[in-house]
């Protein structure tokens, strides 16, 4: 069974930012899809299908690779 998660990323403001981020999360062991809802000048939210709970610290490190910033998260 799949899980399901949503992170919020900044910084994002076009579909090459999307398209990387996108790429970057999908090298992610485990990530089935990603999908990406851009919210320029906001969080834009990235949800992630996968086999099982990604790596937070994996997650964030893909982000970074692509060049954004996981938003804080909330509570």
């Amino acid at each position: 069974m799949s899980t399901v998660n949503t992170y919020h990323v900044t910084g994002m403001t076009c579909g090459h930012c999307v398209a990387s981020v996108t790429e970057e999360i999908g090298l992610i062991p485990g990530a089935e899809s990603v999908s990406v809802e851009l919210v320029v000048g906001g969080e834009s939210a990235v949800t992630v299908t996968s086999a099982q709970d990604l790596d937070l610290p994996a997650v964030a490190a893909a982000v970074e690779e692509a060049g954004y910033q996981l938003a804080l998260q909330h509570s």
